[in-house]
Formats: structure tokens, sequence, C-alpha cells
């Protein structure tokens, strides 16, 4: 059986990688004043970062049309078995339920959605693992289990530097944000139960990434890991976290990648985080 592994552009795969590994992607929207583009495709990360930068409209993001999926799935249905589709967590898009949705709408070919229950290089993670195992020739269903093994060492913690893009997109209230903007705080968060939570309030940026840093080692005490330094817009700074890290953890496999048009929408510029995930075979 031949697998196709379908993921979208919120998981910021590299394109070689995806070359290299036969990844499918489809992309997520974002309007700016009125003009949608779809991301990484008609607006790359760079340029939105500096459409967006300043107090205007919070872009709008969306997930890809259901039409969208169908026509990709009826694509691979001419040349594979099945797809196993990796979306980003249904709790704060709808993305996977669009997936869910276009099954209906091609029968000839069998589609296993995979709510990652994460988002951004994270959900990468899983992308890229599925890939690797499909290459291989793994059944399916054995993919998918390899997947939910995953999450029980998938660990993924952001920190963000503006409170307002949070705030303005509803996904924290005015007087939270009011408050932690007074106060300096820089609230890091995660995903839990497919929902962005606020973890912990850190006064500093510096003692924020600190403390990311700190759970971090926790894990790489005893075990071999993956892990991702990502960022919004600070690539320079994102390399020296990851070349700092790598001196403190020999048995942590680090690479770099960013938050894009979509979750950079949420996040805003400037925010930082570190996700990691027990590495293969061990």
């Amino acid at each position: 059986m031949k697998t196709a592994i379908v993921t979208d552009s919120t998981a910021y795969v590299p394109d070689d990688i995806k070359a290299q590994l036969g990844i499918y992607t489809i992309p997520l929207l974002v309007t700016i004043d009125g003009q949608s583009f779809a991301e990484e495709v008609d607006l790359t990360t760079d340029a939105f970062y500096e459409k967006v930068r300043g107090k205007g409209p919070l872009p709008k993001t969306s997930q890809p049309a259901i039409g969208d999926f169908q026509a990709l799935y009826e694509n691979l249905s001419k040349d594979y078995d099945t797809v196993i589709s990796i979306h980003l967590s249904s709790g704060i898009s709808g993305t996977y339920m669009g997936a869910m949705q276009a099954i209906e709408m091609v029968p000839d070919i069998e589609i296993l959605p995979f709510d990652s229950e994460i988002s951004a290089f994270p959900q990468g993670f899983f992308v890229i693992r599925a890939a690797q195992l499909a290459n291989e020739g793994v059944a399916p269903h054995a993919i998918l289990e390899e997947l939910e093994e995953m999450k029980k060492t998938m660990k993924a913690y952001f920190m963000v530097d503006d409170l307002s893009h949070l705030q303005r997109g509803g996904r924290l209230s005015g007087a939270q944000a009011l408050v932690g903007g007074l106060l300096q705080v820089k609230p890091i968060l995660h995903f839990v139960e497919k929902v962005i939570v606020p973890f912990e309030k850190i006064r500093t940026s510096k003692k924020a990434m600190k403390r990311i840093a700190d759970l971090l080692a926790e894990d790489a005490k005893d075990q071999l890991l993956d892990a991702v330094v990502i960022h919004g817009n600070r690539y320079n700074e994102a390399v020296e976290w990851k070349e700092l890290l790598e001196k403190k953890h020999p048995n942590v496999d680090f690479t770099v990648s960013h938050f894009g048009p979509v979750i950079g929408t949420h996040l805003g510029e400037g925010a930082m985080g570190l996700g990691w995930v027990k590495r293969r075979g061990t």
C-alpha cells in the first residue's frame, strides 16, 4: 500500500524536507486589509511581519476550504491507497474538521485524519515521523499508533512578547492583557486539551526563556530528544539560543523554525518557543 502524508501550512516544515519525504501541504489563509493570502504560498513570513508591524488592524486567519481538501485528496487518490492528514490542534482551528468533512466527498481513497493537538514545528515532528514511516512501507494504522505514542512525550512552550495580539485575537481577555502589559509580564503558554492556556507568568523575556529551557533540561536528563527553537521574526536570537542549548544538551538534536503568518498573527512578532519529543527508536 502507498500512503500519502498531508499536513497544513502551520507545521512550517521546510520545503527541502517536504520534497525529500514527499509531504503534501494545504495552506491556511491570512487576510490583511481585505486581501487574502495563502500562507507561505502567496505571502512569505518575512513579508507578513513587514506588512503587519505597527498598530493597524489585526490580520484575520482562516482554515482551508473543504473544496481544497477535496481537490487534494482526489488528486492523491490517483497514486495512493491511503492519506494520513495531520493538522494543527482542533481546539484552535477548524482545519482538522475540514479534513474530516472532506472524507465523505472522496470515496476512492482511505483518508485518516490526525489531530496533532498542537501547532507550529512540534506539529511538524508528527508530519516528518509519519512520512519517514510511510516511506519505509509501514502500514497506515501502525503509523497512527506511532503518532499517538509521540503525543505522550511531545511538549512545547511559547513566550509572547506582546500580549495585545492574543487579546485582539480573542485568546486573552482585555483585563488580562492590560494587567500583563503594565507588569511587563511575559506569559509562558502551552497546549492543554487542544487549546492554548497559560503555564506560568514570568516578569521578563530572559527569565521566561530560562524557565522554558529548565523544563527541557528536566526531560533531557535521561532520554534522547528532538527539539526545535521557534521564533517570531527573531532569527538571530533563535540561533543563539539553539547554540547555547546544544552545548548543555549533547543528547538533544536541535533545529530552528519560525512562527509563520497564521500563528504569528496570534502570537505576534517577537514570540519565542521551544518544543521537543522523544527521539524515534529510543
